[in-house]
C-alpha cells in the first residue's frame, strides 16, 4: 500500500514503500524532470526557429491589439497552442538565461538613492511574507487534500508558492507526482501572467506603449550601453558563484542597482531588448507545455485553475491588509504577493510603473523562504495530519 507521506531517508532516497523519485531526480543524474525553460524532446535550431516565429507572430499580434505585456502574453499562448497541438517547439536554456540577465539589468535601472531612505519602510511586509507563505501553504495543501483527492506530498508541493523546478524536485523526492506538479505550476505561472496584467488594465489602466512597448526614461549612449552589458557579464556568474536565488536574474540587478545607485548611469536597456527578453521568457512559459497531453491538462486545469484563483484571492487579501497597516500602494503589494515567478512579475512591474526594486525584492525574499521552509513545513504537517489524511483516502478508495 502506498505511504503518500513517505519521507526521504538520510541518503535522499524515499523510505521502504514510497515511490521512488523520477530518475532525474537521483544523485548525479541529469536534470529535473520539466526543466524551466522547455520540455518535451530536446531543442534543435529548426525547433528553436519554429517556436521564435511561433511566439513573433504571437507577440505582434498582441502588440497590435495593445494587450499589456504583450510580447511575453502573446507568445506565451501562441507557444502554448502549438505545443498542445504537438508542434515541435524548445529552446535552450542558455538563451533564455541571457535574456533573463537584460530583464535584472533593467530591474537595476529602477533603483534610486530614494530607495535606500524607504527600505526600511518594507519590514512589515516582507515579515508579512513569512505568514503569506505558511497560510496559502497549509491552506492549499487541505483544500487539494480535501477537494482534489491529491496525495498528501502531491497536495502540499502544488499548493506551496515556490518555483517550478524547486517545488518539482523537493514534492517528487518526497513521493509525490512529479508530472501533476510541473503542469499545476506552470499552469499557475500562465495564468497568473495572464490575469493580473488584464486585472489591471481594466482596472487600474496604463500605456501599453508602442509597438515595443514603454519608451526608457533615459536613452543609453555607447558607453552607458557598455556599463550595462557589464552588469550582465559581471553579474550572472557572480551570482552563481554566491549561490543567489535566481542567480542569472538577481545577480545583474544588482550590480545594476549598485552602478545606478552610485550615478555611473542612469540609462536602462534598449526597448528592443526588454520586447526580446519578454518573448523568450513567454515561449519559454509555452514550451513547458510540450508532450502534455490534452486529458492529462485539462484534468490538472480543473484544479490548478481554481487554484490559482483561491491563490490570487489570499495574495489581494494580504496586499489589502498590508495598505491598510502601511499605506504602501495596493497595485504594488499585489504584485509582490502575486504567486508568479520573479521576471514574469517584475515586467509587469516596470510596465505598470509601480515600485519595480519593492516588488523584485519581495519575490526574491519569497524564493528564499519557500526553498528553506517547504520540507520542514511538510515535516510538520505529515507528523501532525499525514496519517489521518492517509486514513480519509484509503477509506474512499476503500468505498469506490
Amino acid at each position: 500500500m502506498r505511504v503518500d507521506h513517505a519521507q526521504p531517508s538520510v541518503a535522499g532516497w524515499p523510505n521502504r514503500g514510497a515511490p521512488r523519485p523520477h530518475p532525474w531526480l537521483r544523485p548525479g543524474v541529469g536534470r529535473p524532470p520539466i526543466p524551466e525553460a522547455a520540455t518535451g524532446p530536446a531543442w534543435t535550431w529548426p525547433r528553436l526557429a519554429l517556436t521564435l516565429a511561433i511566439g513573433g507572430v504571437g507577440g505582434l499580434v498582441a502588440a497590435w491589439l495593445r494587450m499589456p505585456l504583450a510580447w511575453m502574453i502573446g507568445a506565451m499562448l501562441a507557444v502554448t497552442a502549438a505545443a498542445l497541438m504537438r508542434a515541435p517547439v524548445g529552446l535552450p536554456m542558455p538563451l533564455r538565461r541571457v535574456m533573463i540577465t537584460v530583464l535584472g539589468v533593467m530591474l537595476g535601472s529602477t533603483f534610486s538613492p530614494e530607495i535606500v531612505d524607504r527600505a526600511g519602510a518594507w519590514a512589515i511586509s516582507l515579515i508579512g511574507l513569512l505568514v503569506y507563505i505558511i497560510a496559502t501553504g497549509v491552506l492549499l495543501w487541505w483544500l487539494l487534500r480535501r477537494f482534489a483527492g491529491y496525495d498528501h506530498p502531491t497536495a502540499f508541493f502544488a499548493g506551496m508558492p515556490g518555483g517550478l523546478n524547486e517545488m518539482v524536485i523537493l514534492g517528487a523526492a518526497a513521493g509525490g507526482d512529479d508530472r501533476t506538479l510541473a503542469l499545476t505550476h506552470s499552469l499557475r505561472v500562465l495564468l497568473v501572467v495572464l490575469i493580473i496584467p488584464i486585472w489591471f488594465r481594466l482596472t487600474i489602466g496604463y500605456d501599453t506603449g508602442g509597438l515595443l512597448g514603454p519608451a526608457p526614461k533615459a536613452a543609453p549612449g555607447w558607453l552607458d550601453l557598455a556599463i550595462l552589458i557589464g552588469c550582465a557579464v559581471v553579474g550572472a556568474p557572480t551570482g552563481r558563484l554566491v549561490r543567489l536565488p535566481a542567480p542569472d536574474l538577481v545577480g545583474p540587478m544588482m550590480v545594476s542597482a549598485i552602478v545606478h545607485l552610485t550615478g555611473l548611469t542612469a540609462s536602462s536597456p534598449p526597448p528592443l531588448a526588454i520586447a526580446a527578453a519578454q518573448l523568450i521568457i513567454g515561449s519559454a512559459i509555452g514550451c513547458r507545455f510540450a508532450g502534455a497531453s490534452v486529458p492529462a491538462l485539462v484534468r490538472v486545469a480543473r484544479i490548478g485553475i481554481a487554484q490559482t484563483i483561491a491563490m490570487i484571492l489570499i495574495s489581494l487579501g494580504f496586499a489589502v491588509g498590508l495598505s491598510l497597516l502601511t499605506g504602501a500602494p495596493v497595485p504594488a503589494l499585489l504584485l509582490a504577493y502575486a504567486p508568479g515567478g520573479l521576471a514574469e512579475m517584475s515586467l509587469i512591474a516596470l510596465y505598470l510603473d509601480t515600485d519595480t526594486a519593492f516588488v523584485a525584492t519581495h519575490h526574491i525574499i519569497r524564493i528564499f523562504l519557500v526553498v528553506s521552509l517547504a520540507s520542514l513545513l511538510f515535516t510538520v504537517l505529515t507528523r501532525l495530519w499525514g496519517p489521518a489524511a492517509k486514513a480519509g483516502n484509503d477509506k474512499a478508495m476503500t468505498k469506490d
